[in-house]
């Protein structure tokens, strides 16, 4: 049957005029070559933006500008929009050669504010959460619920946008850990994830449920990578979240 399918397909192609059928194969070669191009463009256009989260007042625009200009910028006050800005970071400016810089954004932490992040969730490339070290236990709550969101938005679930905790203001001598922060942060989303699926299976602000059902939450259950580090804005100890945002966006 193969063979007389081949024999019958053999006959048909040698019938087709030869100039039709160089132009049918160039048009084949055309297409495919045009695919191969478009495939090559999407890749080399991945996203370059890293946004800039967590609650008013924990230094995330003192981190954009220690990252943009090496400066604290003091005097900053709390962002009611977004700062943003295309550059390559300030570390990296004596070094030689093409560099490709990053698209950071700083999102307002205002609770009336944080329908912004919407806006630029489908851009990141990755995500810094920054959390204020020193006041963090009365914020621990409100910080988890925050990130809860984010960790549950379906697009930071389905292109698995990688989470930095970032621990701000460690630089302090009563400022919390970096591991202490994490361990709250996970019984606080554990405890969400019990009340929120418990009110309704219909909650539309989450998009997704996080977690591995009938284990204790941490974040190594959650699909796209979560990790933490500690910094201090205003003394410029910037190293850990300049590694995070190179090791996604690479240079």
């Amino acid at each position: 049957m193969a063979e007389q399918w081949s024999n019958q397909g053999i006959e048909y192609l040698q019938k087709i005029p030869q100039d039709q059928l160089y132009a049918a194969v160039g048009v084949l070669l055309f297409t495919t070559i045009l695919l191969l191009l478009s495939i090559r463009l999407v890749r080399r256009t991945k996203s370059n933006t890293v946004l800039l989260s967590g609650l008013g007042g924990s230094g995330k625009t003192v981190l954009f500008y220690q990252l943009r200009d090496g400066s604290s910028h003091q005097g900053t006050v709390t962002s009611m929009e977004p700062n943003e800005g295309t550059f390559v970071l300030h570390s990296e400016n004596a070094k030689k050669g093409k560099i490709k810089p990053v698209h950071l954004v700083d999102v307002p932490g205002h609770s009336r504010l944080r329908p912004k992040l919407e806006e630029f969730l489908p851009q990141a490339a990755a995500i810094v959460f920054v959390v204020d070290a020193l006041e963090f236990l009365p914020n621990c709550r409100a910080a988890s619920e925050y990130l809860y969101d984010i960790l549950t938005n379906a697009n930071v679930v389905k292109k698995k946008v990688p989470v930095l905790l970032c621990c701000n203001k460690t630089d302090k001598l009563t400022a919390h850990t970096k591991e202490f922060i994490r361990k709250q942060m996970e019984k606080e989303i554990e405890k969400l994830r019990a009340s929120r699926s418990a009110v309704s299976t219909a909650d539309i602000a989450n998009d997704y449920t996080i977690g591995i059902e009938g284990e204790v939450f941490s974040f190594s259950h959650c699909c796209n990578k979560v990790t933490a580090a500690e910094a201090s804005g205003l003394n410029g100890e910037t190293v850990q979240i300049q590694d995070f945002i190179r090791e996604h966006i690479k240079p």
